[in-house]
């Protein structure tokens, strides 16, 4: 560490900022509450900052902090369900691209997920987690880990292919 922690902490913040974004919006699904996310897992890394011995596992300890806050956000409210509500009206695209569509269909499942579902999915393929390093973040067993990555990816198959039947369905509906 340096003699002054302040602008090494300001140095961390500064570049891993981006990166710590992406993860809290994929868990949180929201832009605003993933800024408040990573807000306040700094915020918790700052005051942490002269106990870590190397700057090395500041990251570390900041997305782990960080996926601590979210699993506490999600056990303490029930807003929850509330921004699910709001998701669920039905939305139109005015582009006909496949891959938006596509996109668009697999956002909406992703957000059809329970939270842990979804959080189990982001450690484990975008953060790219083992099963057991995903237990200990999330603080729960292995087992835990593989039922919900597995009820979680099936859920998104038969949603999507469900959209897919249905949107083949409706376009035939509408050639002849």
């Amino acid at each position: 560490m340096t003699d002054d922690p302040v602008s090494e902490f300001d140095a961390f913040a500064r570049a891993r900022t981006p990166a710590l974004l992406r993860a809290a919006y994929l868990l949180t699904g929201d832009q605003h509450s993933a800024e408040d996310l990573v807000q306040s897992a700094l915020a918790r890394t700052m005051r942490a900052w002269k106990r870590l011995q190397r700057t090395e596992n500041a990251d570390a300890y900041t997305r782990k902090t960080m996926y601590h806050l979210q699993v506490r956000w999600w056990r303490r409210r029930t807003r929850e369900r509330q921004y699910y509500q709001r998701w669920e009206q039905p939305g139109t695209v005015s582009d006909s691209s496949e891959d938006v569509g596509r996109q668009l269909e697999l956002q909406a499942a992703l957000r059809r997920l329970t939270a842990k579902q979804r959080a189990v999915l982001v450690l484990r393929f975008f953060e790219d987690l083992s099963v057991v390093e995903t237990a200990e973040v999330l603080r729960c067993t292995t087992g835990t880990v593989k039922s919900q990555t597995a009820k979680a990816l099936l859920r998104i198959r038969a949603e999507l292919s469900h959209d897919l039947t249905t949107n083949t369905r409706s376009q035939a509906c509408t050639t002849t």
